[in-house]
């Protein structure tokens, strides 16, 4: 009928503008069926587990220690292009939640309520550890404070101890300050004395030049720093912590490293895990694979943290 149409209204108008009318038309209705035909076709999958393209969300705490892996990552595997996105860890989780993304890398796994959500999505998170990072506890290279007891650090948290230094940390929905937190055994921090700032380099850099204040930072931001706050790391020193509450050695005090955390000893730390819930083999699960492994373990155990599972060193004695 359409088509009847459209031949009287041609056969009124003269022959040269006919026909490019009729090619017009023509071409017009081909593209129109195409994009039809398209909206009925299921979705190619983007990624599989070394090739493709996917998002991963990532806690910025980490993006010194994710950076490293993943050019590694990227050299061994050139058809695979995961799109590295840092948040807090709020935002990390939020992105999870709303299905912006389908792996996520963060300091805590999920809690029974957020893993019910995506069994009912009927994609149930698989989980990998991969790395142990320490809480640093930082002052002034001019400072005379050295050593600190995590009694007192909790009483600085809840509000029990009072001090006249500054307590700084990065942003207020980071994993380090939901961390504090959980130490502490409080829902909010005190709000004298203790201040939030924008990032691990800037508490770094604030500590730097303020003598009467006490940092908090990821213990991955003070190995090989970058350039742009490598200056502030040379005038920092680490603090030693005490836990009274440690059996092997409730009188000692303990800077981060690997020997300290492996013994369980330094008493701030925290997990690193790759969550993965996209229901498939895909490119999450590829580079969970390689931050398991031991080429990814090896680059962790460079950094200064501690692998999950410590790599093994083979010496060939020859005669």
């Amino acid at each position: 009928m359409q088509f009847c149409v459209f031949r009287a209204i041609l056969g009124r108008i003269p022959m040269k503008t006919n026909l490019k009318l009729f090619l017009v038309a023509a071409c017009a209705s081909t593209l129109l069926m195409q994009a039809c035909g398209n909206g009925n076709k299921p979705k190619v999958q983007s990624d599989n587990f070394l090739k493709g393209t996917a998002k991963i969300a990532v806690d910025e705490s980490f993006s010194p220690i994710i950076d490293e892996e993943a050019y590694i990552f990227k050299a061994a595997n050139p058809e695979a292009n995961p799109v590295f996105q840092y948040r807090p860890e709020t935002g990390v989780l939020n992105m999870l939640l709303n299905d912006s993304v389908r792996v996520a890398i963060m300091a805590r796994e999920l809690d029974t309520a957020e893993t019910g959500i995506f069994k009912r999505r009927t994609l149930p998170p698989v989980v990998t550890k991969f790395a142990i990072d320490a809480v640093a506890v930082i002052v002034n290279q001019q400072s005379v404070d050295t050593l600190l007891t995590l009694k007192d650090l909790k009483g600085m948290l809840n509000g029990t101890v009072k001090t006249t230094k500054s307590l700084v940390f990065d942003n207020p929905n980071s994993s380090l300050v939901r961390y504090l937190k959980q130490i502490a055994g409080v829902k909010n921090l005190p709000k004298q004395n203790i201040y939030a700032l924008k990032s691990n380099k800037e508490v770094i850099k604030y500590v730097s030049t303020h003598q009467d204040a006490i940092g908090l930072t990821g213990f991955a931001w003070l190995n090989d720093p970058d350039d742009d706050y490598a200056a502030a790391v040379d005038k920092v020193k680490i603090v030693g912590v005490k836990n009274e509450d440690n059996k092997k050695a409730p009188n000692e005090y303990f800077k981060p490293s690997q020997s300290t955390l492996v013994q369980d000893l330094y008493p701030l730390s925290r997990s690193l895990y790759v969550i993965d819930c996209s229901g498939k083999r895909g490119l999450g699960a590829g580079f969970a694979w390689f931050l398991a492994s031991e080429r990814g373990q090896r680059i962790i155990l460079k950094s200064g943290l501690l692998p999950d599972s410590l790599p093994q060193r083979q010496i060939n004695i020859t005669h």
